[in-house]
Order: structure tokens, then sequence, then C-alpha cells
């Protein structure tokens, strides 16, 4: 076997490098926050246009001065939210402005002032029939602003004379704003032509089109914490099953992610901590809370014995979370760690916004989440699409792998923040291959 040149090795680097931030900053404009690994993107453009096209379904146009890559999406409720600068998630509104903004800058001229971009977005809001927050009041204005500093930060616009935060001023200050049209025109990604509306849109993105089972399946490793067996259609789990291995192995080599292997399904871990945008443990109120009640959750509702399928055991992918408990849970944390541990005033005298904001986080993490049906049973799944598994091929099965109903269900993958962890030792037999579970 031939070991790899020093060449060999330097120049993989590189286009893991360049693939990895393109992951994570999907827009890399080449005067911006990651300027400096821009030339790696343009110097391996066409290996990595070919990669990720090959492997995602993802399209990547590399220019003089910016790259783009277009992710697809996976569906509804599963995308990553835009958020202010202090964290506050993107409402209806601020999406609304953002699309309205956009539409208006794809034709606007190379400069104007604040105030007629305003006017223009106010315009297209009206022939488009959307009914925005009054602009005119306080918070209109802040909603605006939002949208328009999150099209500074991506280099749509530019901040010529004053700042665009200038609107939210109590006089209505004015600025002078240098737009670019090319970067307004590779925003959007979905294919906005074709779709009916916003919600056939959300569906059309999330269609892998040729690439099927191979091509969904992998965009769930790539842009989600955990992917569970009983979120995938019986073909996803057979060719997610029969490719693991090679599929982890190929993840290491583009981006240098690390495949986690378990019972209740399959995760890529980045051993650098630097391709997500959620952290747990994090710091502040929420993310301490979340750490806190999802350890005692764990304690709590442990199952007794699950097991797998191939060994005739019962896959446990899920447990129910009855709401009484956690409100105990949360009081019980507030009232032991809420002064000591300097937690936000506001979320001490509102224990309902703290269930709120800490559920939240949880659910986008994948520790916790909704009970629903399932892709596992047809739900969400584009037109045409075919969820068998080839004839003659048995898959895992995923029946009653987490509770139905309504309210939350604790997930799997929560067991890694238990006080106490239990690990089971692997099963084997002849034609076998079942891994360690850490079960909940």
């Amino acid at each position: 076997m031939t070991l790899p040149s020093a060449h060999d090795v330097a120049l993989a680097a590189e286009r893991r490098s360049a693939a990895r931030l393109l992951l994570a900053h999907p827009l890399v404009i080449s005067d911006g926050a990651h300027g400096d690994l821009f030339p790696l993107i343009r110097r391996h453009a066409d290996w990595l246009g070919k990669r990720f096209q090959q492997v995602l379904g993802y399209r990547l146009l590399v220019d003089s001065s910016y790259a783009r890559l277009f992710k697809a999406g996976l569906g509804a409720g599963a995308g990553h939210r835009l958020e202010r600068a202090s964290g506050t998630p993107f409402t209806p509104h601020t999406y609304a402005c953002l699309a309205l903004a956009l539409s208006v800058l794809v034709t606007a001229p190379e400069q104007l002032l604040l105030s007629q971009l305003v006017a223009d977005i106010k315009a297209a809001a009206a022939d488009a029939e959307v009914e925005l927050e009054e602009t005119g009041k306080a918070a209109g204005k802040r909603t605006l602003v939002a949208a328009l500093r999150l099209l500074v930060e991506w280099g749509v616009l530019i901040e010529t004379e004053g700042h665009v935060a200038a609107l939210a001023q109590d006089a209505g200050g004015e600025a002078l704003i240098t737009v670019d049209r090319e970067l307004a025109r590779v925003v959007v990604a979905g294919p906005l032509s074709q779709a009916r509306d916003g919600a056939d849109l959300v569906r059309r993105a999330a269609d892998p089109g040729f690439g099927g089972a191979r091509t969904y399946v992998r965009r769930m490793l790539v842009e989600t914490p955990v992917v569970y067996l009983d979120e995938l259609t019986d073909g996803e789990r057979d060719w997610l099953r029969t490719r693991q291995r090679r599929e982890a192995q190929a993840f290491a080599e583009l981006v240098g992610l690390e495949m986690e292997i378990r019972g209740e399904g399959v995760a890529l871990v980045d051993p650098e901590d630097e391709l997500t945008d959620l952290h747990l443990p994090g710091t502040g109120t929420v993310a301490q809370a979340a750490l806190l009640l999802v350890e005692r959750l764990v304690e709590r509702l442990r199952p007794q014995d699950p097991g797998h399928p191939a060994t005739g055991g019962v896959l446990v992918v899920g447990v129910a979370v009855a709401d009484d408990l956690v409100d105990e849970l949360l009081a019980d944390l507030v009232a032991e760690y809420g002064q000591r541990s300097s937690w936000q005033r506001g979320y001490l005298e509102d224990i309902s916004a703290l269930r709120e904001a800490v559920l939240d986080l949880l659910a986008r993490m994948r520790l916790v989440a909704r009970a629903g049906r399932l892709r596992a049973e047809g739900d969400g799944l584009p037109e045409g699409y075919a969820p068998e598994a080839p004839e003659g091929r048995t898959v895992t099965d995923v029946r009653g792998a987490r509770p139905g109903g309504d309210g939350w269900v604790l997930l799997a993958a929560a067991a890694r923040y238990a006080t106490h962890v239990t690990v089971r030792p692997a099963s084997r037999g002849k034609g076998v291959d079942v891994q360690e579970e850490l079960p909940l």
C-alpha cells in the first residue's frame, strides 16, 4: 500500500477546509469575515463543485468575488432559522421584510438612500398584498432593520454613508446604501419560479430528485445533529444501514466529520466543534437550564429494557414526557440554580418563557421532539418519492419506537447528557452487526 505524499495530504487538507467553510457559511465573499479562506475555494472550485453535486446534490457557484453553495431543504420544520444579533429568532414579519428587500434589490440602482429603499419595500409589499408591521412605529422599524442588517452582513448591502440602524431612530435617520445586485440574485436557493406558494417551495426544495434516498439521507446527516431511524422511510433505512461504513469514510475525507453509529440512529460528529450553530453545554440561562433539564429527564425516564430488533428486542428511539414533569423539574432548577447562577431575571419571573426557550433549544439539538407523524409513516414525502426498500430486503422495524399522540418526546441522543451512562455490549451473530447502544 502506497502512502500519500506530503503534497496529497496538503491538497486534501485544503479541500477539506474549503468544504467545511462552505457547509457552515454557504455564502462567502472575498472581502467578508471569511475572506482569508476564499482563495482556497477558488483554487479548488472545480473539485468542490463536483463533490458537492455528487455527494449532496448541492450546486456551487464560484465568482471572482463570492462563492455560493446552493443547499437544498429538508422539509417543513427542519430549517436553520435566522436570528437577530441578540439571538432572538426572526419572526414571520422579519422574513417577509427580508424577502421583499431582496425582491427590490435585484433591480435597484447601484446606490440609493435608505429612505428610498424603505419606500420601495413598502411598494413591493403592497403589490404582493403582504401586510407588514407598520414601519413608522418602533417595532416595525426594528423588524425592518434586523432584515437589512443581515443583508449588510451578507455583503448584499454596503453602508457607504451612515448605517441602516438609523431607520430605528426617533427622528428617522438617513443613510447612503450601495447595492451588490449580483449577490442579491444568488441569496435565494429554492426553485421560486416553479413553486405555487410558500409550502410548495419548501416541498420542492426538499425533493432529493434522482439521488433519492442516498441524497436525502446524506443531507440529513450533514445538516442535522442526529438522524433517527424512525424518521427515515424503509428505503432510506435500507440504504443507510448497508452503506454506513463507506459513508463514514467518505464524510471523514470530504469534511473531516466522524460518524457515530448507534442502534437508534446515526450522527456526524465534528471533532473540532466548528460546524454547528448550536452548543450544549453552552453559556447563558437557556443553555444552562436546558442541560440541567435534559439530565434530569434522562434520570427519570430511562426505559427499563431497550433492545434492537435484530436481537429480538424492541427499538426505543423516544419516550413520552409529561407536561407537568417539565414544569416540576424547571421549577426545581430555578429554585436550586436561578439565583446563585445569576440566571436572567426575566426567565426567573416567567417560567413559561423559560420553558418555551429551553424546549426550543433541546428540539433544535434533536434531544426532544413534538410527538406526531414521522417520515417513516409517509409524512412530508415529495410527490413520486418511493419510500419502499428494494424487494426482498428486510429493514429495521421502527414501529412503536417512540410514542405518538400529543406532547413532547425525549429522544435517544439525550442519553449523552446523562449523569450515569449505561453501555450495553454489542451482540454479534452471523450476518448481523448490531452496534453498541446508549439507551435512554
